[in-house]
């Protein structure tokens, strides 16, 4: 009886031990999920079999896990163009080996919350477009033999607690925005705990001490001098610095001038208690044999009760699945998913308050233009130039973490943009008393191209010469945003609507259409939940989702065909403007039936050049198709555009009529 009692314990504690195991992989799963939360576009679909009701995550797209399919083991999704953020709750998948997330769009800050990968070796997330400091944490991963984090924006210093990594064979930090000098010395500021953690190293001498073979500092903002236990790297690896070497080309003094060593980071009280193992030992002594008894009692009966509770919830879940959407809060999820705002971000770009903003919009009731997404109010500053303010449509409710440092990253990107041709950013208002999320560009007083072409009577405003330097102010415009700026910019929707007209109907391009796509999956815009729990959208609201260089390429060509037939990019009558003009583009005889019946006159020289160019952007070769830079060589070079030009046309037309 007694060896019997004895094995239906130890059956016990082994279901107990499974049941723990498959809790632990529960918990990886649930941090999956949040990862592809926090992941708004998926151009080639590379989470498309994340099923977020699928308990088993072991097959998915990128993950890999343990011959027992256990735990997640590896991460590896490179080059898929995944525009998101980096959920702090990766964190959480304790037995992760390698994550690999490089050549994507993941914005934001590197997630501290990584320190807690105690078994990570590979953590690769260079080619993307994070920002803010490296914390401070990676520190702990004392297992990691290689970190990537090159071709981001990371600003701040290099963390001093790099060199304890006494494993770290690769890094590489290259084409960032770092400064400081290379520590040679690890720092002694350490929190009590942190002196603690490191205790063994006492004597650490920097990456002096370090194991690296494979390690990049190129083409940030170091300063100071090459560390001489590092002589051994290529002279490559320290160039593009502010260092004080002369065997290596290093930036101008004019980059350099704000360069200064980075002030260290603060020291932060640790949060949690030391762990158990960290107690004196007298207190793990052994304990009398009555207590352990009343122990494996008591851990009996709390484990029955948890299989009847593991039991009694697969029930129900059988009975019906739950339906998940992603990015809706409820009263007690609200602070679940934690995001973690850049306060750098938006330092150089002008705050509005909402006050400011309702007096200059007259209480906002001088509406100019709305969308399902957005609308558009025009103001004067006082004191100050016309405005046109955007104000976003959505509920304080569904509105997230992630939401605000899209919006933030949004700000900051438009910020940049300065060029004749494009919107200028003056600032933005976020506010949450009332809930307020606003973007204040200048004003162009002859309002959307698309109105112009469309419903004003008086269209006949924009003639064939006016038509062409639109044209090639467009091209201006986007040649700047692919060519000029790093990273290059793309209009989300590049359409006439997306193009305003100042007085003196010069073209500005502005993109207020940059977050629809992720506003489509808020609440209001959620359309119809899946049995899969994903959120369902309008195959139309996708069709210019992930536009890219080639795709605002493409744009332009129907663009250009609207302004100079005055026709609809698509007319349920005609079909696509595209279709219908192809029968005429390649053939002088017909090719005048393109222009726009309203114009009395128009330059046949230059409608070849035209037809030429939306020729080559709409043609299904890629490799025939031009990049802007050489669109607006042809335009600019082919096209005359001056008033003497303008006259003899109308010369030209008087004739006609006279005879």
């Amino acid at each position: 009886m007694k060896l019997s009692t004895e094995f239906l314990f130890m059956g016990l504690v082994s279901m107990l031990s499974f049941v723990s195991s498959a809790m632990v992989a529960s918990n990886e799963v649930l941090a999956l999920k949040t990862f592809k939360e926090a992941v708004y576009e998926d151009p080639h679909k590379v989470l498309s079999n994340w099923n977020t009701l699928d308990s088993d995550p072991c097959d998915w797209n990128g993950v890999s896990c343990t011959g027992t399919r256990d735990h997640v083991i590896k991460l590896n999704i490179s080059g898929a163009l995944l525009r998101g953020f980096l959920a702090p709750e990766i964190g959480k998948i304790t037995y992760l080996q390698e994550l690999i997330l490089h050549g994507n769009n993941l914005m934001g800050i590197i997630p501290k919350e990584l320190n807690a990968l105690k078994s990570l070796k590979v953590l690769d997330l260079g080619k993307n477009q994070l920002s803010g400091p490296i914390p401070r944490e990676i520190g702990n991963l004392t297992e990691i033999v290689k970190i990537n984090l090159q071709s981001n924006g990371l600003t701040g210093r290099l963390p001093p607690e790099l060199a304890n990594l006494k494993y770290l064979q690769e890094l590489r930090l290259d084409r960032n925005k770092l400064e400081g000098p290379v520590p040679a010395a690890s720092t002694s500021n350490f929190s009590s705990n942190m002196h603690e953690m490191y205790a063994s190293n006492a004597n650490s001498t920097g990456f002096c001490r370090s194991s690296l073979k494979v390690a990049d500092f190129s083409y940030n903002f170091l300063v100071g001098s090459i560390p001489k236990c590092l002589e051994y790297l290529p002279r490559t690896s320290f160039q593009g610095n502010c260092l004080h070497v002369k065997d290596v080309k290093q930036r101008t003094k004019i980059q350099c001038a704000g360069a200064s060593p980075a002030q260290g980071h603060p020291v932060v009280k640790p949060k949690h208690q030391p762990k158990a193992e960290h107690v004196s030992k007298h207190q793990g002594a052994s304990k009398p044999a009555w207590l352990l008894a009343i122990e494996i009692a008591t851990g009996t009966m709390v484990g029955s009760l948890f299989l009847i509770g593991i039991f009694t919830a697969v029930q129900r879940c059988n009975k019906k699945a739950s339906i998940i959407i992603p990015w809706k809060k409820s009263a007690s999820e609200k602070e679940q998913i934690a995001v973690y705002i850049d306060s750098e971000m938006l330092k150089d770009v002008r705050r509005y308050n909402r006050q400011e903003l309702e007096v200059a919009c007259e209480d906002f009731s001088n509406i100019i233009g709305s969308s399902p997404d957005s609308v558009v109010y025009k103001g004067t500053m006082k004191g100050g130039p016309e405005i046109a303010a955007i104000s976003l449509c959505i509920k304080e409710e569904n509105w997230t973490g992630h939401l605000e440092l899209y919006f933030q990253r949004e700000v900051a990107d438009l910020a940049r943009l300065n060029h004749e041709n494009t919107g200028k950013l003056l600032g933005y208002c976020r506010e949450n008393a009332p809930f307020t999320r606003m973007l204040v560009f200048d004003y162009a007083s002859n309002g959307t191209l698309y109105e112009h072409l469309h419903c004003y009577e008086e269209g006949f405003q924009l003639s064939w010469t006016r038509r062409m330097k639109i044209i090639i102010g467009i091209a201006r415009g986007l040649k700047y945003l692919h060519t000029q700026i790093d990273p290059p910019f793309t209009i989300s929707e590049l359409n006439s609507n997306a193009v305003y007209l100042t007085e003196d109907f010069s073209p500005k391009l502005v993109d207020f259409e940059s977050w629809k796509t992720i506003l489509e999956r808020s609440e209001k815009n959620s359309g119809s939940v899946s049995s899969q729990g994903g959120v369902c959208i309008p195959p139309n609201s996708l069709r210019a989702r992930y536009l890219d260089t080639k795709g605002n390429i493409y744009a332009f060509a129907v663009l250009v065909l609207e302004i100079i037939s005055g026709r609809s990019p698509y007319c349920q009558d005609r079909g696509y403007l595209v279709d219908w003009a192809r029968d005429y583009l390649e053939m002088p005889e017909v090719m005048s039936y393109l222009v726009d019946s309203e114009l009395k006159h128009f330059g046949f020289d230059d409608l070849k050049v035209i037809c030429e160019v939306i020729t080559l952007c709409i043609s299904p070769d890629p490799n025939v198709c031009p990049s802007m830079q050489e669109l607006c060589s042809m335009l600019e070079s082919r096209i005359d555009t001056s008033i003497s030009i303008e006259l003899k046309s109308l010369a030209w037309a008087e004739l006609a009529l006279s005879t």
